[in-house]
């Protein structure tokens, strides 16, 4: 359903709760009040009046307009759930890319994906090119969208350029004051860390979300919208390559919790250079790993 229409049918209902405070027969205010009220232009409101008008709920003769009758609930229009927020969107379609639910070398149908995800067409075409940014869509020469797909060199690039925003942010981190809330984060961490270590033969499948949150806690100290919006991209796609190959699972997010905590030894003691140097070869491992993924699901 069109933002237009659920906006007109909003409208209309919150006319309607303003005519069930006035008496019958009661004048019914000007259209610029009525779109005051319900904070929409006097378009929708003359949209509004004239179903009122065809449902006997007023009288309407230029600008006099009186009511006839109370609302009853059967004269209310039924409001659809409201679609899903853009970023909950965002998500949405880069979990579709992800797991690979389309083929590269796609085109795009903007009106299609517009119905799929039910996102609105200007919005879609918004985020795409945003997206484009990235490599993973590009326009065609003819008009339209194409995907590209996540390719070994998406992979490689994603990752080299993951290590440079993370070295930074663990210098960050390392030189936070002691009432930086990252390190009650980073305490929690510990604790969570610690335990799934603990119960690594039954929970391995857990690590994922941890990793997520390790991550999201490290880069949060950098305050950059920039970095911001490439944080999104890379944090879906390293949490995403721990469902595409189970191949010695248990044994990889065993190693990941040590780097992990290696981590946040040398961050919790101030040792900037012991925390970078921890980071780089758990982001050495990562690069491995979604490799070995990539080679799993036999991509090029």
């Amino acid at each position: 359903m069109a933002r237009s229409d659920t906006r007109y049918r909003e409208a209309y209902n919150q006319i309607l709760a303003y005519c069930e405070t006035l008496p019958t027969a009661a004048p019914i205010p000007a259209e610029t009040r009525l779109a005051e009220i319900a904070g929409v232009s006097r378009t929708v409101i003359r949209r509004c009046l004239a179903r009122m008008e065809e449902l006997g709920l007023i009288s309407w003769q230029g600008r006099d307009k009186h009511l006839l009758r109370a609302p009853l609930a059967d004269d209310r229009i039924a409001v659809p759930d409201a679609p899903a927020d853009k970023s909950d969107f965002e998500q949405r379609f880069l979990d579709w890319v992800l797991r690979f639910d389309v083929p590269a070398n796609t085109p795009l149908s903007v009106a299609e994906l517009s119905r799929t995800f039910d996102v609105a067409q200007h919005d879609l075409k918004e985020f795409l090119a945003g997206l484009s940014r990235f490599g993973l869509v590009s326009r065609r020469p003819q008009g339209g969208w194409m995907l590209l797909g996540f390719t070994k060199d998406f992979a490689i690039e994603l990752s080299d350029f993951r290590s440079v925003l993370e070295h930074n942010a663990v210098a960050q981190v390392a030189d936070a004051p002691v009432d930086h809330p990252v390190w009650a984060a980073l305490a929690q961490l510990r604790a969570d860390h610690l335990a799934l270590k603990q119960a690594i033969d039954t929970d391995f499948h857990e690590f994922s979300k941890l990793d997520e949150r390790f991550h999201r806690c490290i880069n949060s100290v950098v305050k950059n919208r920039f970095i911001a919006e490439f944080q999104k991209v890379i944090s879906l796609i390293f949490h995403y390559h721990y469902m595409w190959d189970k191949t010695e699972e248990k044994h990889r997010n065993a190693a990941a919790i040590d780097e992990h905590l290696a981590i946040i030894d040398a961050l919790e003691a101030r040792d900037s250079e012991a925390a970078q140097a921890a980071a780089l070869r758990h982001l050495r491992t990562s690069k491995t790993t979604l490799l070995s993924s990539l080679r799993h699901h036999d991509l090029g």
